[in-house]
């Protein structure tokens, strides 16, 4: 196969990703009763731990506004909570409530625990050039997901 042809597998490959994965996220909002911001939200609080509502908006790519109405739906259906900061308590942190743990464990435990299993059969090598490559497209994603945001704002 040649390096053009491989380019392209690994494209095609990259896109039916993610298609899978807007498709579970997708399922996972239904079956949570919530939207697709709010598992977004879900995931950022699941990857980082708790979070000020600034931080879950920049990470989550919302405006201060709608990370507050996420939240606000999130505590409704018992996902997440507000919890004052013990180090400093005017700082409040949005922690994903016991049911919100064990309902990120029900839905996405299996896929992680697949991957985690195939990816252990890659050398440390190996490893390293797939962290290097999704590292490299997180950026591109980001930063186009930026122009789309300025385009969007021009309109």
């Amino acid at each position: 196969m040649s390096k053009q042809s491989r380019i392209e597998a690994v494209a095609r490959a990259v896109q039916d990703l993610q298609d899978a994965t807007d498709l579970i996220d997708e399922l996972a909002a239904r079956r949570l009763g919530v939207n697709r911001t709010d598992v977004r939200c879900l995931s950022r609080l699941t990857a980082r731990g708790p979070l000020t509502a600034s931080e879950l908006a920049s990470g989550a790519g919302l405006t201060g506004g709608a990370a507050t109405t996420a939240i606000d739906r999130l505590e409704r259906a018992g996902l997440a909570e507000r919890v004052r900061d013990t180090a400093d308590r005017r700082r409040v942190l949005v922690h994903l409530s016991e049911r919100g743990r064990a309902a990120v464990e029900e839905v996405w435990g299996p896929i992680a625990a697949e991957a985690q299993a195939g990816l252990r059969r890659y050398t440390v090598a190996e490893l390293e050039v797939v962290e290097t490559f999704l590292r490299l497209a997180l950026l591109n994603q980001t930063r186009h997901a930026e122009r789309l945001r300025k385009d969007n704002a021009e309109e």
